[in-house]
């Protein structure tokens, strides 16, 4: 039976995120594919730190490294760094030592079953890599362009911004994007509590985003 081990990140250092489904998920991968996991490293920490500021996945690595472990299991692309180059260094690191990677949610690996090396793998991170960071991107000018034409309205109706105490509304697309792992559960049909406990928000925020978004 191969070992494993599961890197499991959330960028908010405070209680909002939790790292708990992403290390429930992976689980369940280990278990079903007849993976012994050896640990769980757990990081809160921004996902625009460099991975030399990233203590718990340094130490994570370090383990993989010294312990003979086969497959390192996280949950998406980003998790191994926070741009391509980032990436493909983790990537190139792990090949040196031996060591295979599961990405979760691109559903793809370093080697397959019978250890052959995917041939495509670097093209597809490279594509992926710039994919998420022109989203990141697209999001960020959708945000500011949805708070300048609030600002302007508010300004024009009333002579007030409508900011801050004057009762600024997050844009829709700024909710998706800071409830994202929120909606997702809610999308998979968990129930309100689970969701809550999950991505650490009140009950009544969950309810609130399943009627906004008309889950």
């Amino acid at each position: 039976m191969s070992n494993a081990v599961i890197y499991a990140r959330v960028s908010s250092t405070g209680d909002r995120q939790s790292t708990e489904r992403q290390v429930m998920d992976l689980t369940d991968y280990a278990t079903t594919n007849g993976l012994t996991v050896q640990q769980v490293y757990e990081e809160h920490i921004s996902g625009a730190k460099r991975n030399a500021e990233r203590p718990v996945l340094t130490e994570c690595l370090d383990y993989c490294r010294d312990n003979d472990t086969d497959i390192l299991l996280v949950s998406e692309l980003s998790r191994l760094g926070r741009n391509v180059d980032e990436v493909l260094s983790s990537i190139r690191w792990a090949k040196a030592n031996h060591l295979n990677i599961y990405l979760q949610k691109e559903g793809l690996t370093i080697y397959d079953r019978d250890g052959k090396e995917n041939p495509y793998l670097t093209i597809m991170i490279a594509v992926l890599g710039t994919a998420a960071s022109l989203e990141r991107e697209n999001i960020a000018f959708r945000l500011q362009s949805g708070r300048r034409r609030y600002v302007e309205r508010n300004l024009a109706l009333t002579g007030k911004s409508g900011l801050g105490r004057e009762g600024y509304r997050k844009p829709k697309e700024q909710k998706a994007e800071e409830y994202k792992e929120t909606l997702k559960l809610l999308r998979k049909g968990y129930p309100y509590r689970k969701v809550a406990k999950l991505t650490n928000v009140s009950e009544s925020t969950v309810k609130r985003l399943k009627k906004e978004f008309e889950i």
